[in-house]
């Protein structure tokens, strides 16, 4: 009985920390002080951990390189969460959220960094498997990042 107490009081730990991550990633691009709380809360989470929760930390650390006064740090901000995220998506490729992490992060990428060629393929793929989400609070934090993406054309979003 104590382990599936245990079981259960794990599962309500890590849905409600998912869901505070998925609330604040979109609020983190164009506020320090949120990429901050998030990459403070994100810093313990490994790729044994929730694969999503360890995509997000990839994604945290490209905003924290975008809030970074030091060219030095701001690189390697950039290239730690690049690869954390990299490595999230290839174990687990069919995985829509890591996907549409990726695009957002490689949307907003400076040019220079040339962090861009899966753009047209996390597109397709979340166009693809967007009907099949079932998570209802993803769905809408996909949909609002969607409808205010350059990526996506007016039947795209549409279509949604």
């Amino acid at each position: 009985m104590k382990m599936l107490l245990l079981g259960f009081l794990s599962l309500i730990a890590y849905s409600t920390s998912l869901d505070e991550v998925r609330s604040l990633y979109p609020k983190a691009k164009d506020d320090a002080s949120i990429t901050n709380t998030l990459a403070e809360k994100l810093s313990g989470i490994s790729q044994d951990d929730a694969i999503e929760l360890y995509g997000y930390k990839g994604a945290v650390l490209t905003l924290k390189a975008e809030h970074a006064k030091a060219v030095k740090d701001k690189k390697g901000f950039f290239k730690e969460g690049v690869s954390i995220l990299e490595a999230a998506i290839a174990s687990k490729p069919g995985n829509i959220e890591l996907r549409f992490i990726r695009l957002s992060v490689q949307e907003n990428a400076p040019k220079i960094v040339k962090y861009n060629d899966a753009i047209d393929a996390d597109k397709d793929f979340i166009l693809d498997h967007f009907s099949g989400i079932r998570d209802g609070s993803l769905k809408k934090m996909i949909r609002n990042y969607i409808q205010g993406s350059k990526v996506f054309t007016y039947e795209e979003k549409s279509a949604l």
